[in-house]
């Protein structure tokens, strides 16, 4: 798959994290804040909203759904793009290197 053009948001990005294991709405808020030291605190409506459009474009799906909760699961094509948001940020810590060869606090 080839990297992606435009970079990925922070919230999709921890979404599609906190989907390595397939979970529901709250819990996936709960993870997402375990998985930032508690630096970020995702709102249901951000949620929902890129939920949706990563459904959309097939980077989740819908696990299991019953009366109370939706269950989501990532799938290959969000694997990929996960991977390689990973990778392009890793480049871009990388390229950051200068600022400790120029001292800069």
């Amino acid at each position: 798959m080839p990297e992606h053009s435009q970079p990925m948001s922070e919230a999709m990005y921890y979404i599609l994290l906190s989907l390595l294991k397939p979970g529901h709405g709250y819990g996936m808020m709960q993870r997402i804040r375990e998985l930032s030291g508690g630096r970020v605190n995702m709102g249901p409506g951000t949620l929902y909203g890129v939920l949706t459009r990563m459904k959309k474009d097939g980077w989740i799906t819908l696990a299991e759904e019953d009366l109370r909760r939706k269950t989501y699961a990532i799938t290959d094509a969000g694997h990929e793009a996960l991977a390689a948001e990973y990778r392009r940020l890793q480049r871009l810590v990388a390229d950051g290197h200068i600022i400790e060869e120029e001292g800069t606090p």
